[in-house]
């Protein structure tokens, strides 16, 4: 895990000055091995799990409803087993825009979870689109960390927060 620590910004940083939207960045960054779920796809899906596969920092910002804070750097598999007990839960997996998602996705699919979704363009794309997110209060907010000021494009509906 901590290889990605020196791949992802070089990645990051290449998708940011070569990329202009979410969908190119994605093509570019991910390999699709988790299947995506649109958030129109959302609603028509009963008895989901939301997993945030963002930092710290970036979780008490705002998160969607009820999701469980799994990280990214320091995701730790016995959480979401403690937690998640039937392998066959319907699980969305989501990041920023869906690139670290899909790095927790696999691991999840590793660990024999078979019904693994992988949140397209991320809680980004929730708000862009008017998904509700809510900060550590459970009160619905318009922040939304934006990891840093270059992602904060991808960003076009609500208040961006980043350091």
């Amino acid at each position: 895990m901590r290889k990605s620590l020196y791949i992802l910004p070089l990645l990051f940083s290449l998708a940011m000055s070569a990329q202009q939207s979410i969908p190119r960045v994605l093509k570019m960054l991910n390999k699709e091995s988790v299947p995506y779920i649109k958030v129109a796809e959302l609603k028509d899906k009963k008895n989901l799990v939301y997993l945030d596969a963002r930092e710290p920092k970036e979780y008490q910002v705002s998160h969607i409803k009820n999701a469980l804070f799994v990280g990214y750097d320091d995701f730790k598999s016995e959480i979401v087993t403690s937690k998640i007990k039937d392998k066959s839960t319907a699980i969305v997996v989501y990041c920023s825009i869906g690139v670290r998602s899909e790095n927790i996705g696999e691991k999840l699919q590793q660990l024999g979870y078979t019904n693994v979704y992988n949140l397209y363009g991320g809680i980004f794309e929730y708000k862009n689109e008017g998904g509700t997110v809510y900060n550590l209060q459970n009160k619905p907010t318009d922040s939304v960390h934006t990891y840093n000021k270059k992602w904060s494009k991808y960003l076009t509906k609500g208040n961006k927060v980043y350091e």
